[in-house]
């Protein structure tokens, strides 16, 4: 009993000691530093601090495991939604030679701009990995207006869903954002808090999918985005026909191709964690998406035509073959 009882004050001591570093993510070298900045710098950092130790360090694996099991590695630049320290220079693979920041800062606070703390620890981390070049942004994790559409290879967001919500921002915008940017085929990867005000953060992600993997034992679904939930369905295409009852009306086609998710297990706060990949046509027009599908219709019966011809060929050589040898048997018979 005194053993058990030694060891949960052991325990509560590892914990609480380690509470401090949780002040900043950074290594102990530039903690002195980090500490001594005015407290207007730490202004946003309660969603992320405010989690229980367990809770931390349990998302914390998550979300460097995800980031190094789901980075292809032809991928060369990641952005990050909400970058508040330098966790995402360790996290990504060094096959990334770009990393793009944005902000989940109050507006109300140096127009929203990155912390000091922020981007000095983005530089150390930086410079002791050398590894992926740090492309400093201001701008809004919802609104990513520095970032071009399809440019990006993958985009992580960690923990940021909450400060969004905190901070004034749209989470749901910068999920939209995030696939605006990402390229086709690019992946977005998450790992947020079950609920951000009261709504489910996996349930907007679906909304704006075709097919969902969940869980063990969850299985594929085929969702449709109008039917996941209310917040889901303000995002999918509202059209009227009022000029012609034959006219045809085209839905607003998924942002995302697949969605895989799973809950974050060992933690008191629920999690979730996901990756989410575009669409191949989430780019394109009405027009280009009708010419796509032609297209793979045309190649599809040229596919079908080759095959026909390649089993009649067959079956022709087949037969003269036969009667090569019925031939020769007739012959060797005759003799």
């Amino acid at each position: 009993m005194a053993m058990m009882r030694y060891t949960a004050v052991a325990l509560l001591a590892i914990l609480s000691s380690t509470t401090e570093a949780f002040v900043s993510p950074s290594v102990a070298a530039s903690a002195p530093s980090i500490i001594t900045t005015s407290q207007s710098s730490f202004s946003s950092s309660s969603a992320l601090h405010a989690l229980d130790p367990v809770t931390y360090l349990r998302t914390e694996w998550v979300s460097a495991a995800l980031c190094t099991n789901q980075t292809p590695r032809s991928f060369d630049i990641a952005l990050q939604l909400g970058t508040e320290d330098g966790r995402i220079v360790n996290f990504v693979p060094r096959t990334i030679r770009k990393i793009i920041t944005s902000s989940a800062e109050p507006k109300s606070a140096d127009d929203g701009a990155l912390t000091v703390s922020c981007i000095r620890q983005l530089n150390t981390m930086a410079e002791r990995r050398n590894t992926a070049a740090i492309e400093f942004s201001n701008q809004p994790a919802d609104n990513l207006k520095d970032t071009p559409d399809a440019s990006v290879d993958i985009v992580v967001s960690f923990q940021a869903a909450q400060r969004m919500y905190e901070n004034g921002l749209d989470f749901k915008q910068s999920i939209k954002e995030a696939g605006r940017v990402l390229k086709p085929g690019g992946r977005f990867l998450f790992v947020e808090s079950a609920e951000v005000g009261g709504e489910s953060y996996l349930d907007y992600v679906m909304g704006i999918s075709a097919l969902v993997s969940g869980g063990i034992g969850d299985g594929y679904e085929e969702i449709v985005a109008n039917n996941i939930s209310e917040d889901a369905s303000s995002i999918a295409a509202e059209v009227t026909d009022e000029d012609s009852e034959d006219s045809e009306v085209e839905a607003t086609p998924p942002l995302f191709e697949e969605v895989g998710y799973d809950n974050v297990d060992m933690v008191l706060q629920p999690h979730i964690a996901g990756i989410a990949i575009k669409a191949m046509d989430a780019d394109l027009t009405s027009e280009e998406r009708k010419q796509m599908k032609s297209q793979e219709e045309e190649d599809r019966l040229a596919e079908m035509s080759f095959a026909a011809f390649e089993r009649g060929n067959k079956r022709r050589k087949r037969k003269k073959k036969k009667k090569d040898v019925d031939n020769a048997g007739m012959g060797m018979g005759s003799e």
